[in-house]
């Protein structure tokens, strides 16, 4: 009888442990808040499922890590385990919602990539900062990436004293150099966008995107100067995503330093997808570190 209960906690604890390795483990002490974005903004009524906030009181406070999601992703259903790496590296993070439908490529195609070659710049500065006409999406001026995370930190910096969120804070606006950002697909390439024209802690972009000026001809925007220092630039791929050629084409042209470019290899698992798999695979867990670097 004795060895057969020692035989049953051995294999509930062989599986609890393969378990673990598969999905992760989550810090107990991690706090996390789901706020809604017309929380922060009552004319926002668009993309209005919740943000994800989490940090770890438990470890110094350095940097906040923004990760910006791809088409249809919504922020509570984000990279977790992703997540609990940056804070451990010492990162708060902010997973935001906003609208992430349509996607570039539906849009900067065709007629509308023919009659404007900046089609793409026009529509990422529509979306990031909403300041610049574009007539293509509906996204209005308080819908921006920028004001979203602008009206969150302020609302958190009120209703979460103790996360110090005024570090992140400078005159009303998002102090950039305190900011790390990340993103997958569309998000990646929102990130790096915004790292061409903010001095940022450090830009990630996971298979950030393929903008195009014309046909085979990646778009202008990403040759453009950067006030990001280079050496704070990061991307990767997958091998087997369909899109590495181009994607490769991007991170070239914007210069991202060789050796902080990752090209992901390991197999897919079945029914999902290369393209997510980098942010996704736990097994990419040092790769992560790596790009993360010490957030505090």
């Amino acid at each position: 009888m004795k060895n057969s209960l020692l035989t049953l906690i051995f294999i509930f604890l062989f599986f609890a442990h393969a378990r673990a390795q598969e999905v992760g483990v989550e810090a107990t002490s991690n706090i996390v808040l789901n706020i809604k974005p017309s929380q922060t903004d009552s004319k926002i009524n668009r993309a209005d499922t919740p943000h994800f906030v989490t940090y770890d009181p438990a470890i110094k406070q350095g940097k906040l890590l923004l990760f910006i999601p791809g088409t249809h992703g919504i922020a509570s259903r984000g990279p977790k385990n992703f997540f609990n790496t940056a804070l451990k590296q010492g990162y708060h993070v902010i997973n935001l919602s906003y609208i992430n439908t349509p996607a570039i490529a539906q849009i900067c195609k065709g007629t509308a990539l023919e009659e404007n070659a900046n089609c793409a710049e026009d529509f990422r500065n529509r979306r990031v900062y909403g300041t610049t006409p574009f007539s293509l999406i509906s996204d209005a001026s308080y819908d921006a990436i920028v004001n979203r995370l602008t009206k969150l930190l302020l609302c958190l910096s009120e209703t979460n004293v103790e996360g110090n969120w005024d570090k992140y804070l400078e005159n009303g606006q998002p102090k950039w150099e305190e900011i790390a950002l990340a993103g997958q697909s569309q998000g990646g390439g929102m990130s790096a966008f915004i790292a061409k024209t903010h001095r940022v802690a450090r830009v990630i972009d996971f298979s950030g995107g393929w903008d195009y000026s014309a046909k085979n001809k990646i778009a202008d925007w990403y040759f453009k100067d950067s006030k990001t220092p280079l050496d704070r630039w990061y991307g990767t791929y997958h091998v087997k995503e369909p899109a590495a050629p181009t994607i490769i084409k991007t991170y070239k042209a914007m210069n991202i330093p060789e050796k902080h470019i990752y090209a992901f290899d390991l197999e897919v698992p079945d029914g999902k997808k290369a393209h997510s798999n980098g942010i996704r695979n736990i097994a990419y867990v040092a790769d992560w570190i790596a790009l993360l670097g010490k957030g505090n």
